[in-house]
């Protein structure tokens, strides 16, 4: 059966268009109930048993929610206990268009078979399609359409052969409009209607899932105060025409980790970086959370203010349970400063879009008896503390859960939101590990069947097909050099001399893009995690470990697909030629730096594979020096490293990362082949090269590295990264031989990030640390999706593979890079986290520690000590005992803090303690109090620590 609409539509050259869509409805739609015989039908989803205990539906029964329902009330029908469940062709529909999380989650749902969730094509069934009626709107023609899907399932369960044992159809709706209409159009005969909340509360046997409902109107309003504690968000259309005529602007809410009142709204500019907006005070703030988009209004100039510099944590008296709040605003801390120190300072008048996720934390259990009001604390503090009701308090005490935020009212100090589940135990190391996964976004479920539906199958060779456009490199003296424990060898390396006299150099790079084809499930969830993410311990995959740690890691003595950048060069590393080639190698030794760097050193071994890595490193020592020559930068920034326990898993020792000459020598070849591969694609492809950059940072960057030099009477310049790296080079302190090392963790501070890009989108491809006019990623495809596209250019460029549409696509590569740079970037932050968690596990059995450190930084009233031997960084706050007369000074000129007649500046040695405060269990720091020097009268609050965040020192 064919439905057509016709339509006229006008053209962007003025003409008229006829339009004609065509809509065809057929009557074999299968129903998907076993219990049905009319339906002929292959395969079954819903149950005939049917059954949940609820006191308002007693019989059998499926389930049908309406649109809404779906979009509010997923965490409920995530539950195990939701069962039997018909999602209707325009509920899918709509909450596709409505909110891609919730329609991914519903997807997810859908292809669980223990849930039984059945996709119903109502909008192409004959006998459940309608067409909307003259002034009905979309939403009312939607609504009716499901109340009709669930007439049609009522009577066709009851006309089918066998008995269906009272099976019933429930609609299941959070719009009391929706019930009323079903019960004015006399269907509440066929099916009954109930609001979700009341069915919920029905089902006796699972109280707990009351908590997990997200709060409706009605009881946001029950909760909240009569006085007005926020200005009230201005209305979509104004807010759109105020940013045409420029009185608003748009842009993303950045909360500040260190002060609750204080956030900035970055506003995307032309360039990189864009600008920032600076909001103060709670008003202006005006409700928006973390990541939101939001509409700011700028304030006059008079009232622009500076950055606060001190740490404010909202941790004031939680009024949890009391409806009338009284608290007021704190006044914020603000700093007198220069009228060069303001910045352009705003209040949000209006939300754009919600980014809100469920968040983990803990939750506060009011000190009320009784009482079902909580405070919720997000791990994360730049969230807000959410309000939620819960009848499991005294079960959810002491764990880590997740919550999802509902609302936020005008007249509540804080938003509500409601219970979604309970990840652990805080503090237990898996709960932990799962906290941070969430909280950076880590994508770390197991892969589905439908991703590895696409693995090859085992076990697995190499064919004669494979060997048709791959050159035979078998016989070459190939080995990898990696770090101790690695399996996914993504790299080895080859040098042999030639007859002409001159050196080949070989990197060989995993063939990955064989095994993972264009467009498939496999594809896809690679594209999607982006990386693989590294914690203390663990490794989260990218791709499937049988590709990983196995077909694709380049293994000593096994056959593997390899993809080669070979070159012929001269004794002084100067290239002749550089040719690529898919190949067949057999690695003859996986070796770690230690073991590379012995061997090199050995001068009692001089077999092939020995003589191979002599000629790399003499080479790689060579390049290295003509890059720096060039104006590459040599950062520093301290790595840890725990030794664990075999069998608890617990760190038992914590050092500082030792790096060898073969570190350097893998760093080398591996960046020499990032660039030669660039350079190759983007001759071949000059609109959509997947490329990286490293912008150059602004001049402001460097404030803090110059003021720290010249407080030791040191010269830095930074017009250029030669500038910079040669001054760096010659910048020493007689006495003071850390001094250059605590420089260049300054300098690696001043860097911008490195991000992946798409040539055809961008004009600017210089890398600024590397000082290369033209970079890529293309040797670490097991674990870096980037590197994977890379090579499926390079192969298109040799003739290697064929191309496809996604691939030539300058827009689809640019908004991969996108997913990509924010994947790379929550991997990096998950990594810190997980370094902080190990280091706060193994201070936990050492009592206090004495160590000494340097100050890194000076702040209003405190100082930044790094300790070398641990690559642990932290804070010590000091407070003054006098309010009258306070004895803290700070000078941000120097910068210098004075406290009574101690001056702390950059670099100053110091001595501190260092414990563990486990006082706050969700937020547990690593305490360090100042013993030399000694400063009477000043006491030391408890501050946070954590080890250094990890950057790279090449972009390797």
């Amino acid at each position: 059966m064919l439905k057509s609409k016709t339509f006229v539509k006008k053209t962007r050259s003025g003409g008229v268009m006829k339009i004609v869509r065509e809509h065809y409805l057929r009557d074999d739609i299968w129903c998907g109930s076993e219990a049905c015989t009319e339906c002929k039908q292959e395969s079954t989803v819903l149950q005939t048993d049917a059954c949940m205990e609820s006191s308002l539906c007693s019989y059998p029964h499926y389930l049908i929610p309406d649109t809404n329902v779906v979009l509010h009330q997923i965490d409920v029908l995530e539950d195990a206990v939701i069962r039997n469940v018909i999602i209707l062709q325009t509920v899918l529909q709509e909450v596709r268009h409505r909110s891609a999380p919730v329609y991914k989650r519903l997807k997810d749902i859908i292809h669980e078979k223990e849930k039984h969730f059945y996709t119903f094509t109502n909008e192409h069934h004959r006998e459940t399609f309608i067409e909307r009626e003259p002034g009905e709107s979309a939403n009312d023609r939607n609504d009716r359409a499901i109340r009709v899907a669930a007439k049609w399932y009522s009577q066709h369960l009851k006309t089918s052969e066998s008995d269906t044992d009272g099976l019933k159809v429930v609609l299941l709706t959070n719009d009391q409009g929706n019930k009323q209409k079903a019960e004015e159009s006399g269907l509440l005969y066929l099916f009954t209607c109930i609001l979700v909340e009341e069915y919920i509360k029905s089902l006796t046997a699972n109280p707990e899932l009351v908590d997990r409902l997200a709060l409706s109107n009605d009881d946001k309003n029950e909760i909240t105060s009569s006085k007005v504690l926020f200005p009230e968000h201005l209305p979509l259309s104004r807010i759109q025409a105020g940013i045409k005529s420029g009185s608003f602007v748009q842009g993303t809410f950045r909360a500040s980790r260190d002060n609750y009142l204080e956030a900035t709204v970055f506003i995307q500019g032309e360039g990189e970086d864009g600008t920032e907006i600076l909001i103060q005070g709670l008003q202006n703030l005006n409700r928006a959370v973390h990541q939101d988009v939001v509409a700011v209004q700028l304030l006059p100039r008079n009232q622009w203010v500076a950055p606060s510099s001190v740490v404010l944590q909202d941790e004031g008296a939680a009024k949890d349970d009391n409806v009338e709040e009284e608290e007021e605003e704190k006044p914020v801390l603000l700093i007198s400063a220069a009228e060069a120190a303001r910045k352009a300072t705003g209040k949000v008048v209006g939300i754009i879009k919600r980014n809100w996720r469920p968040f983990c934390g803990m939750l506060n259990v009011s000190q009320i008896k009784e009482s079902t009001r909580h405070l919720f604390t997000p791990a994360d503090r730049r969230i807000p503390r959410i309000r939620i009701e819960t009848r499991q308090a005294s079960t959810l005490a002491g764990q880590r859960i997740m919550v999802s935020i509902d609302g936020w009212p005008k007249d509540s100090r804080y938003p509500n939101g409601h219970f979604v589940r309970s990840l652990g135990g805080a503090g237990e190391k898996d709960t932990e590990q799962e906290v941070l996964l969430l909280e950076h976004d880590v994508p770390h479920q197991a892969f589905s069947q439908a991703v590895l539906n696409f693995l090859p199958k085992m076990p697995w060779a190499i064919t004669p097909e494979d060997m048709v456009r791959r050159e035979d490199l078998r016989h070459l003296t190939v080995c990898s050099v990696d770090p101790p424990g690695c399996t996914d060898i993504d790299d080895a390396l080859h040098c042999r001399e030639l007859e002409n006299g001159n050196l080949e150099v070989g990197v060989h790079i995993a063939d990955v893009s064989h095994f993972i084809r264009p467009g498939n499930a496999l594809d896809k969830e690679a594209a999607n995690r982006g990386t693989t993410v590294y914690l203390c311990g663990k490794r989260i995959d990218m791709v499937p470990e049988l590709l990983s740690s196995n077909l694709c890691s380049l293994r000593s003595n096994v056959e593997r697909l390899a993809f080669s950048c070979i070159w012929e060069m001269n004794h002084e590393a100067e290239i002749l030629k550089t040719r690529f080639t898919k190949s067949v190698i057999n690695s003859k030794a996986s070796l770690t730096y230690a073991e590379a760097q012995m061997r090199i050193d050995d001068t009692n071994k001089n077999d092939d594979i020995t003589k191979s890595l002599r000629g790399l490193n003499k080479l790689a020592k060579i390049l290295k020096r003509q890059r720096i020559e060039k104006g590459a930068l040599t950062l520093s920034s301290l790595e840890v490293r725990f030794h664990m326990d075999s069998e608890t898993h617990d760190p038992i020792d914590l050092q500082t990362k030792e790096l060898m000459e073969t570190n350097s020598m893998v760093e080398e070849f591996m960046l020499l082949a990032n660039i030669s591969v660039a350079q190759k694609i983007y001759d071949e492809f000059q609109e959509c090269a997947l490329l990286r950059k490293h912008p150059a940072p602004p001049p402001s960057n460097y404030d803090i590295l110059l003021k720290a030099a010249k407080s030791k009477d040191v010269a830095i310049y930074t017009d250029t990264a030669k500038a910079l790296a040669d001054s760096l080079d010659v910048a020493k302190v007689d006495g003071f031989p850390y001094f250059n090392t605590l420089l260049r963790i300054l300098a690696t501070r001043c860097m911008m990030q490195a991000v992946y890009f798409c040539s055809g989108m961008d004009n600017d491809f210089h890398h600024y640390g590397l000082a290369s006019p033209i970079y890529t990623h293309f040797t670490s495809p097991i674990r870096r999706y980037a590197d994977i596209i890379v090579h499926r250019l390079l192969a298109v460029a040799i003739g290697a593979d064929s191309t496809y549409p996604d691939l030539m696509d300058k827009h689809k590569q640019s908004a991969l890079c996108n997913n990509l740079n924010y994947r790379h970037k929550m991997a990096q932050y998950a990594q810190r986290a997980s370094v902080a968690f190990h280091t706060q596990l193994f201070f936990k059995s050492r009592g206090i520690l004495n160590e000494e450190g340097f100050v890194l930084f000076v702040r209003k009233n405190a100082i930044i000590v790094l300790i070398p031997k641990f690559g642990l960084e932290g804070t010590v706050f000091f407070d003054s005992k006098d309010k009258v007369a306070p004895s803290i000074v700070f000078d941000e000129e120097g910068p210098t803090l004075t406290i009574q007649q101690h001056t702390f500046r950059i670099f100053d040695k110091v001595k501190v303690t260092i414990s563990l405060d486990a006082s706050n269990i969700q937020h547990q720091k690593i305490r360090m109090a100042l013993t030399d020097p000694v400063i009477p009268g000043v006491s030391v609050p408890v501050p946070d620590a954590e080890p250094q965040a990890k950057k790279p020192k090449l972009d390797r």
